[in-house]
């Protein structure tokens, strides 16, 4: 978790934005605003109701409500950035992934595709259109990592690497039990891959964790309980810095951490 704050725009194969799918559009927007100070506008309309999050007038994240008779998990989902969302799609099914929905256009900020890799975690993949608006990372607030939590890393991590170029680091140097692998572009860390075998969640399965910084954890996780949140995990003292995994009102799960 080393990659630069600021307004950025990702290079391809590189987390670009995240976005959630909830039930009650309103509610979730009043438990983010509370805990993250953000201020939302509407769009892009071909996504049905959604809004973008933004902070210091700047984009965040997404939020858009599913259809009333739509019952499906709700998770934060990590996009992928791409010069070419059609050519990426293809590389997806070729490599043993699945591509649910699109590429379709919204309006005129890009192309984008809901896929998901061969063990099942769900990502998306984003082609940034004429309008091209920087992203705002790694600030209070924002987002600062992804990892994916799978059942091993073998698999995925190929996957991975050969859908968007990554390069592969693993750490077993620090633990041999340890299966966690760091991804990289030209060298700079921008996402991992963490095997936990059995360990992994029966109710989730294999997915892609977001990470938002703040400037305290433990603040940060008392606030999602008082907003009607939940905490999976207390506020401790990691590799990546002082983090805690917690969940929104609907269930979407998230890790808080300062990682000055």
């Amino acid at each position: 978790m080393t990659e630069a704050a600021g307004t950025v725009r990702r290079p391809p194969g590189a987390p670009c934005w995240v976005s959630l799918m909830v039930h009650g559009l309103g509610s979730t927007e009043d438990f983010y605003a509370d805990l993250f100070g953000w201020e939302y506008e509407p769009g892009p309309a071909q996504l049905g109701p959604y809004v973008r999050a933004l902070l210091d007038g700047r984009e965040v994240a997404g939020i858009g409500e599913m259809p009333p008779d739509r019952h499906l998990p709700v998770s934060w989902t990590t996009y992928f950035a791409t010069d070419d969302a059609d050519v990426t799609a293809e590389a997806i099914r070729s490599c043993g992934g699945t591509v649910a929905v699109g590429p379709l256009d919204a309006e005129a900020v890009g192309r984008v595709a809901i896929c998901s890799d061969p063990l099942g975690a769900i990502f998306g993949i984003w082609q940034a259109g004429a309008l091209r608006v920087p992203h705002l990372y790694g600030t209070p607030g924002s987002p600062v990592w992804n990892e994916l939590v799978t059942q091993d890393t073998s698999t995925v991590g190929k996957f991975y690497q050969h859908v968007f170029g990554h390069e592969t680091v693993t750490h077993a140097d620090v633990s041999a039990d340890l299966d966690y692998l760091t991804l990289r572009l030209d060298g700079r860390p921008v996402a991992a891959v963490h095997g936990v075998g059995r360990a992994l969640p029966h109710d989730r399965g294999p997915h892609w964790m977001t990470y938002f910084e703040v400037a305290d954890p433990d603040a940060a996780a008392a606030r999602v309980i008082a907003l009607g949140g939940s905490v999976a995990t207390p506020a401790w003292d990691g590799p990546g810095g002082r983090q805690a995994a917690v969940a929104d009102p609907e269930g979407a799960a998230f890790t808080v951490i300062r990682s000055g």
